[in-house]
């Protein structure tokens, strides 16, 4: 066991002011886990951070921070175009990775960094964790047992709407406060898919096993976004809509787009010719688990392990698991359900989502991952 683990954070933006640096600063993990460098290319930022969360070492260069050596794992919350190629010099340095979702934009990326991980004896943890949460893992075990018999098809999805432009941290004065969005909406990885369509397609796949082939219709339907009185380029398509196959005719809608929503759906639906599992509940009735009561009272983060306490109430306490997950992996030799292989599967699905609308063609998926049994 390693006593602990010392962790710099990579990017100092919304998800890290929010959550990951709030949620680290507590007392209850030092003896875990503790922050030893930040870093972020806008001048200033980082050190502001290190400031207002106690983190000894700020760099605006990610590679002075892995040059100080200061750091056994980086958890990465830079935007997503940059997270295969600081996911690979952290690797090269050898140094352990928690990834923000998406880990990469495409799955040659994401195979290149499962491949170097291993090759170098390192740890990869990639978010979104979905399968941690016991709601999941028991609505797996309900299908498994046959309580929607033959299953149909399942949907799930998000959109953009303006839920980026209204973060708290866009709108101050302060440079930890006044943090510009315009990444979300351009090439490479931006799009509503790879941030947040990704939960509800984690937590589907997990639930139902690899998809098979995928077919899709994309594009971009909002051309410019205004904030703060600038206006927004946008390149990145965002208005997918995805046909998943995962076999013997049981199929899958997905979707990212640029506003709306099925109205009920949540994280994911799931129809069988015995009823359905929707929000969380079969035909209707809540589903029981050890911990539903739990959070119930306090909330669906409340069942995941390391969140207690004060955790409660800081923002993208799911983030902080992830990240828990790498520390226990690194200190234990705890693997993880966060793995970077269910990660290069969901990859794969949007990456072969817009390969699919822009040749009309249906692509078939080679990559799979360890489901639960």
């Amino acid at each position: 066991m390693n006593d602990i683990v010392r962790i710099g954070v990579v990017g100092a933006g919304s998800i890290s002011v929010r959550g990951i640096m709030p949620h680290l600063e507590q007392d209850d993990v030092h003896d875990r886990v503790q922050m030893t460098a930040v870093c972020d290319p806008v001048p200033g930022r980082a050190e502001a951070a290190a400031e207002r969360f106690n983190i000894p070492r700020a760099f605006e260069s990610y590679e002075d921070l892995l040059d100080s050596k200061s750091v056994d794992a980086v958890t990465i919350a830079s935007p997503i175009g940059l997270h295969y190629e600081q996911g690979k010099m952290a690797i090269d340095a050898g140094v352990h990775v928690h990834f923000n979702k998406s880990m990469t934009t495409t799955v040659e990326e994401a195979d290149d960094l499962i491949k170097s991980a291993q090759q170098h004896g390192l740890k990869l943890v990639a978010s979104p964790g979905e399968m941690l949460r016991p709601l999941n893992r028991r609505i797996r075990e309900l299908i498994l047992e046959g309580a929607l018999g033959k299953l149909a098809w399942a949907v799930t999805g998000a959109a953009f709407g303006r839920y980026h432009e209204q973060e708290s941290v866009r709108w101050g004065e302060d440079i930890l406060s006044n943090i510009n969005p315009a990444w979300y909406f351009r090439r490479p990885g931006g799009g509503p898919l790879y941030d947040m369509t990704v939960y509800g397609l984690h937590a589907l796949t997990g639930v139902l096993g690899p998809v098979q082939r995928v077919t899709a219709f994309s594009g971009v339907r909002i051309k410019e976004r205004e904030f703060r009185g600038e206006m927004l380029p946008c390149d990145m398509d965002d208005n997918t809509l995805l046909t998943l196959d995962f076999g013997q005719s049981l199929f899958g809608f997905v979707y990212g787009t640029a506003a709306g929503g099925l109205p009920d759906i949540g994280r994911f639906a799931i129809f069988g010719l015995n009823g359905s599992i929707r929000l969380g509940k079969l035909n209707g009735q809540p589903i029981d688990y050890p911990e539903s009561q739990l959070e119930a009272e306090i909330g669906g983060n409340a069942s995941l392990p390391h969140v207690v306490d004060a955790h409660y109430q800081i923002q993208e306490a799911h983030v902080y698991e992830d990240i828990m997950q790498l520390v226990d992996w690194i200190r234990l030799g705890k693997p993880t359900l966060a793995s970077a292989e269910h990660a290069r599967h969901v990859i794969e699905i949007f990456d072969a989502g817009y390969r699919s609308a822009e040749t009309g063609i249906a692509q078939d998926l080679r990559t799979t991952f360890e489901t639960i049994q």
